[in-house]
């Protein structure tokens, strides 16, 4: 018999009475575990910095906390954490080593903890209002979508011959305190930029940014990244999702005790390209967020529109090499 796939998008159930991977009813409403990893937060003393919602407003990083059973923690999530710990001591070479599943997994439910945050804080503030909570049913089916893909942590499901995410891994040289981190919920995509490694993963594409920028990350992956470059490589990422214009659908086949998922054709009945015409002024807009570090305003990126300025290519195309750039780490 077929494992049990838990959807709590069906029934909006966002309590803390029941672990937010299974369904589990839980003990208490003190059966929690925290989004952000405790070792994480321990490197980089993160538990009383502030983090917005996007209700705008601010708790710390050790506040997010979702309902977990003591069970699934025990049996799944926390030897999903002890895995990657162990990967991110080694940096780079542990992370490259490690099984890109594990990574998009353990993504994926650092991810969805602030999604289940967000949703939660959205209840609140509109029960407070006397109004009801209101969500995209396209946003209900990528954040439903991520949820099912989480759940190969603890159900035996398997992906037919497909990708459902992008990975963009880089050497970096990074400060050793540094903790670059970036998230946008909407259309699933994250950044990790510390000690000397950075990745970007969009968790809901099918490959399809993978192959978008396949061309320039060929160029690169291999080198050592200075951290504007590798902001640089995010904003454009993180700017390709944007323009991603497909709810990428599912087929779920139950086989004997595992559950198949196998990707529908991006292409579909659309004639549309997979992603909308690209706009240099909106990524320049997106540049100058990522590269608030280094103070760029956005008239300097767009001097010439045509050609964005850049820190991975000089204007013959030609890669710039870190060590060149005369800018603070």
């Amino acid at each position: 018999m077929p494992a049990e796939i838990y959807a709590p998008f069906e029934k909006f159930n966002f309590s803390n009475t029941k672990c937010f991977l299974t369904g589990d009813a839980l003990q208490s409403e003190e059966e929690k575990i925290q989004v952000f990893p405790q070792w994480l937060m321990s490197l980089y003393n993160l538990e009383d910095q502030p983090f917005k919602l996007l209700d705008e407003s601010i708790a710390t990083y050790k506040d997010l906390k979702i309902p977990c059973s003591a069970r699934v923690n025990d049996e799944f999530l926390e030897p999903l954490e002890n895995e990657i710990a162990e990967a991110f001591s080694k940096g780079y070479e542990g992370v490259k080593a490690l099984d890109e599943l594990k990574l998009f997994q353990w993504t994926s439910k650092l991810l969805y903890g602030i999604i289940f945050n967000e949703i939660q804080s959205g209840i609140k503030m509109m029960h407070a209002q006397g109004e009801e909570f209101n969500i995209s049913q396209a946003i209900i089916h990528k954040f439903s979508h991520l949820h099912l893909m989480l759940q190969s942590v603890n159900l035996p499901i398997q992906f037919e011959e497909f990708k459902p995410y992008s990975l963009f891994l880089f050497k970096v040289d990074n400060k050793p305190e540094e903790f670059g981190y970036r998230d946008e919920i909407n259309t699933q995509t994250f950044a990790l930029r510390i000690k000397d490694f950075g990745f970007v993963m969009c968790l809901q594409d099918n490959s399809a940014n993978f192959g978008y920028h396949h061309k320039i990350y060929s160029q690169v992956k291999e080198d050592t990244l200075h951290p504007i470059q590798f902001e640089e490589f995010s904003g454009r990422v993180f700017y390709s999702n944007y323009l991603f214009n497909r709810l990428p659908e599912y087929n779920i086949l139950p086989v004997g005790e595992d559950i198949y998922i196998e990707d529908m054709p991006l292409r579909g009945i659309s004639s549309k390209p997979l992603f909308d015409e690209w706009q240099n002024k909106t990524y320049g807009q997106v540049l100058e967020n990522f590269w608030k570090n280094w103070g760029f305003l956005l008239l300097e990126i767009i001097k010439n529109p045509e050609k964005p300025v850049s820190y991975l290519f000089d204007e013959a195309g030609n890669k710039i090499s870190a060590d060149t750039i005369a800018l603070p780490r």
